[in-house]
């Protein structure tokens, strides 16, 4: 199995581009952190009355983590179930978890499961005008995107950065056909090895 971080900055594509390779990879599957996200009633507000959501406070993570590793070892139990012919037929059956989201790389217990780990990055004035164009529930308030958004991404991309190596980062503002691409070969590479390795092992 591969697990395939797609990290990054609200509105760069994560998304998009996840869906994109779902449709191509055989076996693969998305999880979004978005999915994760408390109820408004349960997130902080600070003393601008802007509700905490960029923070991993505002997740459920540990929900998140859970459904995760149930992924993993759901195809760990399949595969030691599975009659021994079955399996050295199925060497080239590798399954792909795709996890797309804002803070992937900032919570310590995710630390030591990803594959590969990506992370998108757009300036700001980019990302300003595409969050402008979004409808959320509820929706941003005037200021949100100066007063709170873009403060957190910069702060957490920090902390990223200080505690976190092998990140690819890729620039948001490329094409999707070229980001795509780049992902795809990448992942398909990894695919390959991970084939090699079971090819080895069930010699």
């Amino acid at each position: 199995m591969l697990v395939i971080g797609l990290g990054g900055i609200t509105n760069g594509g994560k998304t998009t581009l996840a869906k994109r390779l779902k449709k191509q990879l055989p076996n693969c599957s998305i999880l979004s952190q978005d999915d994760y996200f408390k109820p408004e009633s349960e997130v902080a507000v600070d003393d601008h009355g802007f509700l905490q959501y960029d923070v991993l406070d505002a997740l459920h993570m540990e929900k998140m983590v859970a459904d995760i590793r149930s992924w993993m070892t759901n195809l760990q139990d399949s595969a030691l179930t599975r009659p021994l012919h079955d399996n050295q037929k199925g060497v080239k059956d590798t399954h792909v978890l795709i996890v797309e989201g804002f803070l992937l790389y900032n919570y310590k217990p995710l630390s030591d499961i990803w594959n590969k780990k990506y992370f998108i990055t757009i300036p700001y004035e980019e990302c300003k005008k595409r969050r402008s164009t979004r409808i959320y529930n509820p929706p941003d308030p005037p200021g949100y995107f100066d007063g709170h958004v873009w403060p957190m991404y910069l702060k957490h991309k920090r902390e990223m950065e200080e505690n976190e190596t092998g990140i690819v980062y890729l620039d948001g503002t490329q094409s999707q056909e070229d980001l795509y691409s780049r992902l795809y070969n990448d992942i398909a590479q990894e695919l390959e090895k991970s084939n090699d390795r079971g090819a080895i092992l069930h010699v």
